[in-house]
């Protein structure tokens, strides 16, 4: 078997190696150190903060700041309702209210101390700017009962003047006729008729303090007319109606003082699912009265089509607030 020979040197570190090896570890191991150091002292004194930077060593700022400013701030939209007496043709510039008119807060005495108008009315839950009483169950006004025909107490003579003939003869008539009166209006049958003929849905004024510079004859307080202010006005007409004839017919002692909170989904057909009972502080019976009142007023209206659109969605999240005082 052919071998091979020759001399093999040694895998072993010469002294001079093993000294040049020792000594590059230390000379790295300082100029970590040193640059470690550097930077701790740099923050502790502040170093570091006196610097600026060429921009080109900044290229994501470059890239996001255009897009922050580019960001539209997004306006939250009011959530309450409130009813309009007076109508204004703009909007005011921030509104807590929404509605099926435009309104600007007003007071009858002009006064400069808040940002909000001073109501001077009995609960402070409803947000509402005049009193509005609940109007009673109208009935049709019965016909009047026939008058019975008196004969004349004398009778003309067949050879008087004013029966020559066959004919009688009419007196004239010589009075001047005085001026025409006009109808009476027409008494609403209906609750809704009468709200129609009122335009204001029934409560007590509310209580607030505050202010503001512009005087008008009436309070009225900061709205926004939406696209779904029309339509949520007539549901709470309809629920309102109900509500108020159900605790007519059942005779319920309103003795009791406090809200129920209901929330449900009003779909865009007008049908109303998943009915959720939040808050309820009158009572189960009281509480099943508001209920009832939504269930058996729906189905409502469907919604518009723009409505809809606006929307994006089949349904949306209604939170009605009852309050007994």
């Amino acid at each position: 078997m052919p071998r091979t020979t020759g001399k093999l040197d040694s895998l072993r570190f010469s002294r001079l190696e093993i000294e040049r090896l020792t000594a590059a570890l230390l000379l790295s191991l300082l100029v970590h150190l040193a640059a470690w150091g550097g930077y701790e002292a740099g923050l502790k004194f502040g170093w570091w903060q006196k610097l600026y930077l060429p921009v080109w060593l900044h290229p994501s700022a470059k890239k996001t700041q255009p897009q922050q400013l580019m960001v539209p701030q997004q306006m939250e939209e009011p959530t309450t309702f409130v009813d309009v007496s007076h109508a204004d043709a703009d909007a005011p510039k921030s509104a807590k209210y929404y509605s099926d008119k435009n309104s600007h807060a007003a007071n009858p005495d002009a006064d400069n101390t808040a940002n909000q108008p001073k109501l001077k009315g009995r609960q402070k839950n409803v947000p509402k700017t005049e009193d509005v009483p609940q109007l009673p169950k109208l009935q049709p006004t019965p016909p009047a009962p026939a008058t019975p025909q008196t004969k004349p107490a004398t009778e003309a003579h067949p050879s008087s003047p004013e029966n020559l003939g066959d004919k009688p003869v009419k007196p004239v008539d010589n009075t001047t006729p005085g001026p025409q009166t006009e109808p009476k209006p027409k008494r609403p049958r209906t609750f809704k008729e009468a709200l129609a003929q009122q335009q204001l849905l029934p409560g007590q004024q509310m209580q607030q303090d505050g202010g503001v510079k512009r005087q008008a004859h009436w309070a009225a307080l900061d709205a926004k007319a939406t696209a779904f202010g029309d339509y949520d006005r007539k549901i709470i007409e309809a629920v309102t109606q109900r509500w108020y004839d159900l605790l007519d017919s059942r005779h319920f002692a309103q003795d009791r003082t406090g809200k129920v909170i209901l929330r449900f989904k009003l779909k865009y057909d007008g049908t109303v699912e998943e009915m959720q009972t939040l808050e309820n502080t009158v009572g189960e019976m009281l509480g099943y009265v508001c209920t009832e009142s939504i269930e058996q007023a729906a189905p409502f209206e469907k919604w518009p089509m723009d409505m809809r659109r606006m929307i994006g969605a089949n349904f949306r999240d209604i939170t009605f607030t009852f309050y007994y005082y």
